[in-house]
């Protein structure tokens, strides 16, 4: 028998039976024909070969007959008869996007086969855009130039839209737009919660309403849950879908409302524009706000979000009283008792736990009944341990705080304490925190009061004068900080807010602060000087306090306005601190008054609220 010549190529491997291969997803060919995919595994598993094809293969391997040349590279492919019980299910693609009734999308990644995932409602999810006009501290009679801003929000029951507190800070006009949409609609802030930084928005345009479904809230997820954020962050003008687990539950510091909250972490993306998105877990409800996110170099992928116990107790405070009326707080800084002989000094027995008062606020509702050095055994009920806590849920603890966030403000709770080796029992009656130094000015313009071209403004570290946000934008020098912002000029100790706690400054923290609180405000602010002939001389006196005018005391802004306005002297004179002495002419100031008002194109001399 003559010798057939083959062709020159790779002979083409027969596959072994008994041979299993552990490979990667990703390295499965779909010409594979004697392989397929076992999905709970993920390895290449062989199957039961049809009897046909492989006596088929296995005459086109061993003949040698010209018209039987084995082929070149691959061997050919032939088709699989399969029951629909052999065949395997498809393997989801990460990110996979099917079709949804309600317009949204079924994320098909990282979910088991069999296991279906409710849609969350994205028509739901709208666009906030809104024009900001922060007031203007320095120039306190206008504000400064406008920004505008796009953050995320999602609509509720009762034709309302939340979003976060932040995106409508300072806010001139917030529109809104629909998924989908071409048109931005006209919104009413209805309330913005500076704490748990929410706000409440509504349309009134019915054409906004149309398609829209209400988002409905759930539970408070556990950990490892998986959560969806939803929004319109940077880097593109459609809606944006990011997901992961819940990696956190505990009090969080709000930034914005420099509160401490109960609050969510998460790993999923969280930039700037998915502010006040939702966060839905698997079953398509919304579990929360996104609000912030954590960015320093040694951290990834840290955001935080809003929980719903949060968000009902914002909108619950609203439908029952009108208005936001925030968080109550207790009114106490505490001290732990884990060290066992601060314990046996305090009379505590064994079996006690709980924490010692360190100081009440005077300007609380609990200042009556509490006093330093108390224990707080337990508060509605619940026993507090030695570190603060309570428990929260199965396997968890939590600060004790929280329990205080549940209530509202006006709401009665029951606190325990020990008293000289004594248990008492009070019913305290739980109030909103009045700041000395308030986070936010919640919208309201800067006082002030112009005469002869010197602007008088409102003590810098009061309550009615300055926030903390003032502080930071005036970007002072830092020996003014140290010689007039943070020295008690009563008592002279070096801090006013250590000076506001220690016992030795009640006297003065009762002369002036408590009239700030009583909305008689602060004693007013020497600003800064408007430039003309007749205050030649005082230009560099800016940022000082005003102490007395005419020998007389000053309490307030508004006293010294009242004062200046009704006086009859013939000089008008300003006692400073460090002995500095202002002293001008009665008639030719008022006169001048008027036209350094019209040079500058101020309105008025005075603030709208100090006329009232």
């Amino acid at each position: 028998m003559s010798e057939h010549k083959r062709k020159r190529g790779r002979k083409p491997k027969i596959p072994d039976a008994e041979k299993t291969l552990d490979l990667p997803s990703i390295a499965a060919s779909a010409d594979d024909d004697d392989v397929v995919f076992s999905v709970s595994n993920v390895e290449i598993i062989p199957t039961t070969t049809n009897p046909s094809i492989s006596s088929a293969a296995a005459t086109t391997t061993n003949n040698h007959h010209p018209d039987h040349r084995p082929r070149r590279g691959r061997p050919r492919k032939h088709p699989k008869h399969e029951t629909p019980e052999e065949k395997p299910p498809p393997l989801p693609r990460a990110g996979h996007c099917r079709p949804a009734e309600n317009g949204g999308a079924d994320f098909a990644g990282d979910v088991e086969p069999g296991v279906a995932r409710v849609v969350p409602a994205m028509d739901a999810v709208v666009k906030v855009f809104c024009v900001h006009t922060e007031p203007n501290f320095s120039l306190p009679w206008q504000r400064k130039r406008q920004y505008s801003s796009s953050s995320s929000g999602f609509a509720i029951g009762g034709r309302r839209v939340l979003t976060n507190a932040h995106s409508v800070e300072h806010y001139t006009q917030v529109k809104l737009k629909k998924r989908g949409s071409d048109t931005k609609y006209l919104a009413t802030v209805l309330a913005i919660g500076t704490e748990c930084d929410i706000a409440m928005l509504t349309v009134e345009d019915d054409e906004f309403w149309e398609g829209v479904l209400p988002v409905e809230f759930g539970e408070l997820p556990a950990l490892q849950d998986a959560v969806t954020v939803v929004g319109y962050p940077i880097g593109g003008d459609t809606i944006s879908v990011t997901s992961g687990v819940v990696s956190r539950i505990e009090i969080l510091s709000y930034v914005h409302g420099s509160t401490e909250l109960l609050g969510l972490q998460i790993d999923a993306a969280i930039n700037s524009g998915n502010s006040g998105g939702p966060a839905f877990n698997d079953k398509g409800k919304c579990v929360g706000i996104a609000f912030q996110s954590l960015k320093h170099e040694d951290v990834e992928n840290i955001g935080y979000v809003i929980p719903t116990p949060v968000i009902m107790h914002f909108i619950q405070d609203y439908e029952k009283n009108g208005a936001y009326t925030g968080f109550p707080l207790l009114g106490v800084e505490w001290q732990k008792m884990e060290n066992p002989d601060l314990r046996v000094a305090m009379s505590m027995k064994a079996d006690q736990k709980g924490v010692r008062i360190r100081r009440v606020d005077p300007t609380a509702p609990e200042s009556e009944v509490l006093k330093p050095s108390d224990i707080i055994l337990s508060f509605d009920g619940i026993d507090i341990a030695n570190d603060g806590t309570v428990p929260f849920r199965h396997g968890e603890r939590i600060g004790f705080s929280y329990l205080v966030s549940q209530k509202y403000t006006g709401d009665s709770a029951a606190v325990k304490v020990l008293r000289d080796s004594k248990i008492l029992n009070f019913n305290i009656t739980l109030a909103t925190h009045r700041r000395l130094i308030p986070s936010h000015n919640k919208g309201r313009p800067p006082s002030y009061y112009i005469i002869a071209g010197f602007v008088f403004s409102r003590c810098l570290y009061l309550i009615s004068v300055l926030s903390m946000e003032r502080i930071m934008n005036m970007k002072l020098r830092s020996s003014f900080w140290t010689s007039s912002c943070i020295q008690c000029h009563n008592c002279q100790m070096s801090s006013l807010l250590w000076c506001l706690r220690s016992p030795l400054c009640l006297n003065c923290f009762n002369k002036v602060f408590l009239l700030s609180l009583s909305l008689t405000f602060s004693f007013p602010w020497f600003c800064k000087v408007l430039v003309a002939d007749i205050n030649i001389g005082y230009e560099e006196i800016v940022n000082t306090q005003v102490l007395a005018f005419n020998g007389n005391p000053v309490k307030n802004l508004k006293s010294l306005a009242n004062m200046v306005e009704n006086c009859d002297d013939e000089f008008l004179k300003f006692d400073l601190e460090y002995d500095q002495v202002v002293v001008l002419r009665t008639k030719t100031s008022k006169a001048a008054t008027l036209d350094i008002l019209a040079t500058h194109c101020i309105p008025s001399a005075m603030s709208d609220d100090l006329k009232n």
